[in-house]
């Protein structure tokens, strides 16, 4: 079970907040891998999402981030990049990625908060999450920090889980289920756990600086019995084949984006860092930790994982 972190929220009343604490799904000292992919039966939703990243994904660039990567399943379709920073909340889960994928300055493992990140602004030119956006309560702000962190017409793509996905519709029409579908604000169907309307992300990357410039419809066929009956490889083939068309009414439990970044700051070239406590640049690289010159804080290098979740002085 995944710990829930709290964070004291700061922002003004608007919905995802209201006035409560901020919360960060936590998977520390969990295997997001062993709980929800390997022998999970989610070999079909796995190959599906590779279709629609690579589709939607640039196949080159200098330095793309992933947040919320995990135990970095997907990082095998970053191969055209220079750089690659695989980030997340769980430092458990990026020890996973690291024993997968090795240690080279090609990868970066970052723990932060990303709500604070800790990346320079325009240090990325490719931005990518997948299965994240559900479990944030402020999900603009999530958007804005994001933005910050890319160059000027730069590729951001992301996916969300759907509201007004096929199914349920169907159980709002036949009274199975006392919510809408059809309204516009996110439902938390769980703990920390959201659909969203497309209306309404829409809204929010557009607040952010966004414009979608592409979308896919993904996992039609997410329903146990037809994943039994029909091998995962065909049934990604099918859904691959209508990703496309069936983006224009996104009836799909899952929808993925390809936005762009209007606007923008400069651009960093050098180190993708920044310190999340004052937003200064000017790291010091010590053997253990990095240290920020502005405000003496001290970020902890732990097993090659840069770890900006709390200073250590």
């Amino acid at each position: 079970m995944f710990h829930v972190k709290q964070f004291h929220v700061k922002h003004g009343r608007r919905w995802g907040v209201l006035e409560r604490e901020r919360a960060i799904c936590d998977y520390e000292g969990t295997s997001y891998r062993a709980r929800f992919w390997d022998g999970k039966g989610r070999d079909y939703e796995d190959l599906a999402e590779r279709i629609a990243v690579r589709k939607l994904l640039p196949p080159r660039g200098r330095r793309i981030v992933e947040l919320g990567a995990g135990f970095g399943r997907l990082a095998d379709l970053y191969d055209g990049y220079e750089q690659v920073i695989l980030l997340d909340y769980a430092r458990s889960g990026l020890k996973e990625a690291q024993q997968r994928l090795g240690r080279s300055d090609r990868f970066i493992y970052v723990a932060a908060d990303i709500y604070h990140l800790p990346l320079a602004p325009g240090a990325c030119d490719a931005a990518v999450t997948i299965r994240v956006l559900h479990h944030l309560v402020d999900v603009a702000a999530a958007l804005r920090g994001i933005a910050e962190t890319l160059q000027p017409d730069s590729t951001y793509v992301l996916e969300y889980a759907n509201k007004r996905n096929i199914k349920a519709m169907l159980r709002y029409l036949l009274r199975k289920q006392a919510w809408s579908p059809y309204a516009p604000e996110p439902y938390e169907f769980a703990s920390l756990n959201f659909d969203f309307h497309p209306r309404w992300m829409a809204e929010q990357l557009h607040g952010a600086g966004f414009r979608v410039k592409a979308g896919r419809a993904v996992s039609h066929f997410r329903h146990p019995l037809l994943k039994r009956l029909v091998p995962a490889s065909l049934l990604a083939k099918l859904d691959g084949s209508i990703q496309q068309v069936s983006a224009a009414w996104k009836w799909s439990p899952s929808v993925f984006l390809q936005t762009r970044r209007e606007g923008g700051g400069p651009i960093t070239t050098g180190s993708p860092f920044r310190c999340p406590a004052c937003h200064a640049l000017e790291l010091e690289k010590h053997d253990t930790a990095l240290v920020c010159t502005q405000c003496e804080a001290a970020w902890a290098i732990d097993d090659g994982i840069y770890d900006f979740k709390s200073p250590i002085r």
